[in-house]
């Protein structure tokens, strides 16, 4: 089943990430080498700029190192730091051989103050080593479905062969954005984490500066080496909408307003529309041998799409139905699906599911004209004998009136 589950999230993906994107007429000029703006419910492309060209994703890695140990432990995990983790180079908090923190405070941490020390430890934890960390984090991405990626390490020091892609990441970053526990660390401006060591550093300043200069921005994470220049993966939310950018190997200040340029594109370019809601009736099928001659269709879910606030063309819409549908039928039972397509490409598809229980028709069961069938049976068997017996007891009056009359001698 999960084989099965992940095969069909890799599908969705697919189909999304190579359907013609809907851009508006006033994209954005993006400093970036490469860049993407995603809607984060329906993971549609507003924008891309060479959005699968390999590239380093720096401490964005953090991401998958921070929600695989989030759905691995618990909060309260007293994690040990080791030699390695405390010798590991670039940015750090300076933890020390032999000291312990909770899981808690290394999310802080990893994901505010991008600490590399902190991804060490973890991946040593949860991975019995950061090799086997490593193949943990390439297998949740292929769940995922950032199929284009491929990891060495927990923090994102430079190695050639630990690369992402801008739409990778921005399936990684929607993946654990869903996630409370995550999403609730990632929107910390700033945080003070327990330490032993009284020289430790405690205070976790968030590198992010949409936080405090974008509304509505909620997360996730920045990153930085000189291979992989300015990296971020973003989220804002307005209202009922979400969308993610992420820039890659962009400069300076440039990832800021980079950022904040697809952003506004995104919200101010688009309108985002429901086509349908979770339950809505598309119509009725036929039924064969049901107690019912149709039975009403209803969507699984909501589907929402993003068309250009300018000279925006609707999707267009058919429906395909399982073939010679017989009842008995369950309600929730699939039946067909909704197909939304812009006229070249299919983009999406929603099940339809049966509105009630269809019961079969009592003359259609095998059962009752089998229990008719006999009933005739047992009716025709009753009526031949009753008539045997009737023409045997004819004979008996017969022969007797003989014998009294003196017939037979």
């Amino acid at each position: 089943m999960l084989k099965k589950h992940i095969i069909g999230i890799i599908f969705l993906i697919y189909l999304l990430a190579f359907a013609a994107p809907v851009f508006a007429d006033d994209a954005p000029d993006i400093t970036g080498m490469t860049a993407v703006l995603m809607d984060a419910q329906n993971m549609q492309i507003l924008y891309n700029k060479d959005m699968q060209e390999r590239m380093y994703p720096a401490s964005t890695t953090k991401i998958l190192t921070g929600i695989i140990a989030i759905e691995k432990g618990k909060m309260d995990d007293l994690i040990p730091v080791s030699w390695e983790a405390a010798n590991t180079e670039g940015t750090n908090i300076g933890l020390q051989e032999g000291e312990k923190l909770t899981l808690r405070d290394l999310l802080y941490a990893l994901l505010l103050s991008s600490s590399n020390d902190a991804a060490e430890a973890i991946a040593e934890h949860y991975g019995k080593s950061a090799d086997n960390f490593a193949v943990m984090m390439n297998q949740k991405a292929k769940e995922i479905g950032a199929v284009h990626s491929h990891f060495t390490n927990p923090h994102g020091l430079p190695d050639e062969d630990h690369y992402t892609t801008a739409y990778d990441l921005a399936l990684i970053a929607r993946y654990a954005m869903q996630n409370d526990k995550f999403r609730e660390i990632v929107r910390e401006k700033e945080i003070t984490i327990a330490r032993v060591d009284p020289e430790g550093q405690k205070y976790m300043v968030n590198h992010n500066k949409l936080l405090s200069r974008y509304e509505g921005a909620i997360g996730i994470k920045t990153g930085y080496t000189v291979a992989a220049g300015q990296c971020i993966a973003a989220e804002v939310k307005r209202d009922d909408r979400e969308l993610i950018a992420v820039v890659l190997k962009s400069e300076g200040n440039d990832l800021w307003t980079d950022t904040e340029n697809l952003f506004n594109y995104g919200f101010n370019s688009f309108r985002n529309i429901y086509l349908v809601k979770r339950g809505q009736v598309m119509g009725q099928a036929e039924v064969s041998n049901g107690s019912l001659k149709a039975v009403s269709l209803v969507t699984d879910r909501d589907f929402t799409w993003n068309l250009p606030t300018k000279n925006g063309n609707e999707l267009k819409r058919r429906l395909v139905l399982n073939k010679n549908i017989k009842a008995p039928l369950k309600k929730g039972q699939k039946l067909g699906e909704l197909i939304f397509s812009d006229g070249e490409t299919d983009i999406a598809r929603i099940d339809l599911l049966a509105q009630s229980d269809i019961e079969r028709n009592i003359i259609a069961r095998w059962w009752v004209w089998s229990l008719s069938v006999g009933l005739v049976g047992i009716l025709l068997g009753i009526l031949l004998l009753r008539l045997r017996i009737s023409r045997i007891r004819r004979r008996k009056r017969y022969i007797r009136r003989r014998y009294s009359n003196g017939y037979i001698r």
